[in-house]
């Protein structure tokens, strides 16, 4: 019986927003740091998700970003463009919690 750990799977991320053929899009590198980072936390009004956010929140200010938070007026459309405008004219990065 082996014990050897096995080599991590190659990860997909998908687009949520119901495409038959998902865009294809490489990951962004890691910020480098996290100390003075703007990172914005989108809700996007799914029950729970404020309860993750709330504590990545607090994560996030223990190590120095600066959090600025949104939320989605409803889960089941994609976010309005000028949250999406603000949102990026405000953030460095951006988190967007999903759960029920």
């Amino acid at each position: 019986m082996s014990t050897a750990t096995p080599a991590p799977a190659a990860r997909v991320l998908l687009d949520p927003t119901g495409e038959r053929e998902p865009p294809q899009r490489k990951r962004l590198p890691r910020p480098a740091r996290l100390r003075g980072l703007r990172v914005g936390l989108l809700d996007i009004s799914k029950p729970r998700g404020d309860v993750f956010l709330d504590r990545l929140e607090e994560h996030l200010r223990e190590r120095g970003a600066v959090v600025h938070r949104f939320r989605k007026p409803t889960f089941t459309k994609p976010a309005p463009i000028d949250l999406r405008q603000e949102i990026a004219s405000r953030c460095e990065a951006v988190i967007e919690a999903l759960a029920d």
